[in-house]
């Protein structure tokens, strides 16, 4: 077959992604601001009740004490996003629990001195408490790394050793590149597969409407407009939950799982979260509201793992939602502001209790792809809807008796959109090149492949392969290498820095990357990380 001649190759690299109606420092009207915000919120209720609802019984608690951690991790989602879209990266980005805290939470609910106490709700506390003292020190290795600039510099540089016949010095090089952060952005939604359809096969009945409704009106029906506005497009989530979630109401109460498995039952039925009934009509989390936290080095420690781990996470849905956003790709100090703002977001988790630590929404990153509005003022329109409803138990209550199987719909598209993103950065490196082949294919490969190995030998044996005395060090090895995001980066990152690494900058796709490594490497930094209230007179960008 004959070569393809060059003009017919019209598809050019491009910074910033085509086609978005509204981009990062753009805002549709307030009415439809505050429609999209909700629908935000909305959302990220999946993760926010999801978390507590496995975790709260497992520690003795009943469903009063559910509705308390769901209302406080809402509260402190709303606080941290807000505090993120403002003073940290400024990206439209929600953020929200951590299913990378699991591994560690669950190590310490198991604590043998724990497991003695027979009195389930002193358990449940004493337990809170030491998920508390844990999260507080573990955040300070994200507030470290971020304040002192030490992860911005690890994106900018590596150095290495240069040995010839005038001595031995230390050479300063290109550490993350295009090419060794697309497997990490891509498993950022891949890894979470598990996460989407399996779920849905839990209850068919209203997992595939969901999942067919969603596509049909957010790309088939696209094209509907009301207004000038395209509604179907834009609130594709919004109505198919709202149909999807009287259906299956009306499956409840019609007695259509009455007699069938509790499995099936949970999963399909929107009266067994028990959220309503528990729910107080009015309630403000505030700091310390279950005690005194206790510390314990070894939770700590195992603690850390997961901060780890939420942050490769973060970076990598960070760099999607500023692609998502029409933004350029955020500056090292901007992504390293980012991260510091994060572990003090961690640091209010474990203040208040929420039972997880933070990270970036990865299913939000996806809807604004999804919608093609990338606007900041409506993330922090969806914060203040999380705060909001937090503190109005009842009316929150109702909105999280949303099944869970609705969510997972939405995450097949949603992760799906996150991982194509990360595809996306390909188009600025040389892909006929057989390193760059090699090293993709690897890093993908072994970061969906060794996760799944770790869960599967866990679900099988009840803990990880990483089985010792030393519970720390199985809590941190069995959570680093359950983190797709994180192995991709691990080996992505040797092989891009090892294999043929002097002559293969341009193939690495690094001409195009320097400009980004500088706030004033591209002028378009400025509109879009600035900080706000002229903040920069202080915190000068470097």
């Amino acid at each position: 077959m004959a070569a393809p001649k060059p003009e017919e190759i019209s598809h050019p690299a491009m910074d910033q992604l085509q086609g978005l109606e509204y981009c990062i420092d753009s805002n549709p009207s307030w009415g439809e601001a505050i429609a999209l915000g909700f629908q935000h919120y909305i959302l990220a209720l999946g993760t926010a009740v999801m978390i507590p609802s496995f975790l709260v019984p497992l520690m003795g608690g009943d469903d009063g004490d559910k509705v308390r951690v769901v209302q406080t991790l809402l509260f402190i989602q709303g606080i941290n996003t807000l505090l993120q879209t403002l003073f940290g990266t400024r990206l439209p980005t929600v953020i929200g629990g951590s299913y990378a805290f699991m591994v560690p939470i669950i190590s310490i609910i198991h604590d043998s001195r724990l497991m003695k106490i027979e009195d389930n709700h002193v358990r449940f506390l004493d337990t809170m408490k030491a998920v508390q003292g844990a999260l507080i020190v573990a955040s300070s290795i994200q507030i470290v790394l971020g304040y002192s600039q030490i992860w911005a510099i690890c994106s900018r540089y590596k150095f290495y050793l240069q040995i010839n016949k005038q001595g031995i010095y230390i050479t300063p090089y290109r550490f993350f590149s295009p090419l060794g952060m697309v497997p990490v952005i891509s498993l950022v939604g891949f890894g979470l597969f598990d996460r989407g359809f399996p779920v849905v096969g839990k209850c068919v009945e209203i997992g595939i409407p969901m999942l067919i409704l969603f596509v049909a009106f957010s790309q088939y029906l696209k094209n509907f407009h009301a207004r000038q506005v395209p509604v179907l497009e834009r609130f594709a989530l919004l109505i198919s939950v709202t149909v999807i979630w009287a259906y299956a109401h009306l499956l409840t109460a019609s007695g259509a799982y009455r007699h069938r498995p509790d499995i099936t039952q949970v999963n399909c039925r929107t009266d067994r979260a028990n959220l309503i009934s528990s729910a107080p009509w009015i309630k403000v989390p505030y700091p310390l509201q279950w005690g005194a936290p206790t510390f314990d080095a070894g939770h700590a420690f195992g603690m850390m793992a997961a901060v780890l781990v939420s942050l490769i996470e973060s970076t990598g849905a960070y760099k999607a939602a500023s692609r998502l956003a029409s933004a350029t790709i955020p500056p090292a100090h901007v992504l390293s502001r980012g991260i510091g703002w994060q572990g003090i977001g961690i640091l209010l988790n474990g203040l208040f209790g929420t039972l997880t630590g933070s990270t970036v929404s990865i299913e939000n990153v996806g809807l604004l792809g999804s919608t093609r509005v990338g606007s900041r003022r409506v993330i922090q329109i969806s914060a203040g809807f999380m705060i909001f409803f937090s503190m109005l138990g009842k009316f929150g209550a109702l909105f999280a008796s949303i099944p869970f199987t609705i969510f997972a719909a939405a995450y097949c598209v949603l992760f799906g959109l996150v991982a194509s993103v990360g595809l996306s950065f390909l188009q600025f490196t040389n892909m006929n090149s057989m390193r760059n082949l090699f090293i993709v294919g690897v890093a993908l490969f072994l970061g969906l492949s060794v996760p799944e190995y770790f869960r599967g030998y866990t679900l099988k044996a009840l803990h990880g392969p990483a089985h010792t005395k030393a519970g720390w060090f199985n809590d941190f090895l069995n959570t680093i290498f359950s983190s797709s995001p994180t192995v991709a980066l691990f080996v992505a990152v040797f092989l891009d820095n090892t294999l043929e690494y002097k002559d293969s900058a341009r193939d690495r796709g690094m001409p195009w990357w320097v400009k980004f490594r500088q706030f004033k490497g591209d002028s378009r930094n400025e509109e879009f990380y600035t900080l706000p209230f002229n903040l920069n007179r202080f915190f000068p960008p470097s």
